[in-house]
C-alpha cells in the first residue's frame, strides 16, 4: 500500500529569523520542506536538522528572490523534479532604517525587488497550479508597519502595505476555489535583520523590550491561521491593539503620532 504524501510546503528567506521559525513549524504540522535563500550553507544545515530531528524531507534551493526570473527558474527546477508545492510561504524580504534622503537609490530598489517583485512573481506561479487542483495555502509575511505610514521606515513601510492590499485582494478573488491566502502581520521581532540594522540606528537601539516580539511565538501563529484559512494574523495582543487604534485614527494625526514617536527617539 502506498505511502499518502506530505504536504510539501515552501519557504522562502527561510536561511534565518522567522523563516527558518516557520519552516520548523511547518515541519511539526507534518509538511516536508522546500527552502529556499540565499545562503546554501544555512539552508543545507536547517534542511539535515529538520531531518533528523523531524523526520521530515527538506530540499535546499538556493535563489536570490530579487533578480528578475528567479521565480520562473525556481518553479522550472521544482517542475523537473515533480515537486508539488501545496504551501507557499513569501517570507523573504530586507529592511532599511533611516531618513529616506539618506539612503542610496539602488537600497531603496532592492527593498521593492525582493519585498514587492520577487513576491508578486512567485504568486503569480504558483496561484494558477494551485487553483486549478483545488487546494492551496499561502503566508505572505508583511508586517504591522502595512497599517500605516512609518517615518524613517518610509520604503520598507510601503512595500509592506502593498504586501498587506495584495493578500486582502487576492483573498476575495480566490473564494470558492480551495485556496486561501493569509497576510502575516508581526511587529518588532529578534531576528537576524533587525539586529542588523539596529547596529546603524540609534532609534532602534532605544527599544524598550517589551515590545520586542519573539520569531517562534509569530511563526506558531502565523502557520496557525495560515492552515485555517485567515486572511490576516498581527501577533500579539499589544500589536494588535496598535493596529486596531492606527485604523480608528485620522490618517494626518497618525502621521503626526509616528513622526513624533521617531523624533523623540534620536
Amino acid at each position: 500500500m502506498a505511502t499518502a504524501r506530505r504536504p510539501v510546503a515552501l519557504v522562502t528567506g527561510a536561511s534565518s529569523g522567522i523563516g527558518e521559525a516557520l519552516a520548523r513549524r511547518f515541519a511539526q504540522a507534518g509538511h516536508d520542506l522546500v527552502l529556499v535563500a540565499r545562503s546554501a550553507d544555512k539552508l543545507q544545515a536547517l534542511a539535515d536538522a529538520l531531518k533528523r530531528d523531524l523526520g521530515v524531507r527538506a530540499w535546499v534551493l538556493p535563489a536570490d528572490l530579487a533578480q528578475p526570473g528567479a521565480a520562473a527558474d525556481l518553479t522550472a527546477q521544482l517542475k523537473r523534479a515533480r515537486r508539488t508545492i501545496d504551501v507557499l510561504v513569501n517570507n523573504a524580504g530586507v529592511l532599511e532604517h533611516g531618513p529616506f534622503i539618506g539612503m542610496p537609490a539602488a537600497r531603496h530598489q532592492q527593498l521593492i525587488d525582493l519585498n514587492i517583485s520577487g513576491l508578486t512573481a512567485l504568486l503569480a506561479q504558483f496561484l494558477p497550479g494551485m487553483v486549478a487542483r483545488g487546494s492551496g495555502r499561502v503566508l505572505n509575511v508583511a508586517s504591522i508597519a502595512s497599517f500605516q505610514p512609518v517615518p524613517s521606515l518610509a520604503t520598507y513601510a510601503a512595500t509592506k502595505a502593498y504586501v498587506l492590499s495584495l493578500t486582502e485582494s487576492l483573498s476575495e478573488e480566490l473564494k470558492g476555489t480551495g485556496v486561501t491566502i493569509t497576510a502575516l502581520c508581526p511587529g518588532i521581532t529578534a531576528t537576524h535583520m533587525l539586529a542588523a540594522a539596529s547596529a546603524s540606528s540609534a532609534e532602534l537601539q532605544r527599544l524598550p523590550g517589551f515590545l520586542v516580539g519573539d520569531a517562534d511565538d509569530v511563526a506558531d501563529q502565523g502557520v496557525a491561521a495560515c492552515l485555517a484559512g485567515t486572511v490576516i494574523c498581527v501577533p500579539g495582543a499589544l500589536n494588535r491593539a496598535t493596529v486596531t487604534a492606527g485604523r480608528a485614527t485620522p490618517k494626518w494625526l497618525l502621521r503626526r503620532l509616528s513622526g513624533s514617536l521617531v523624533r523623540r527617539l534620536k
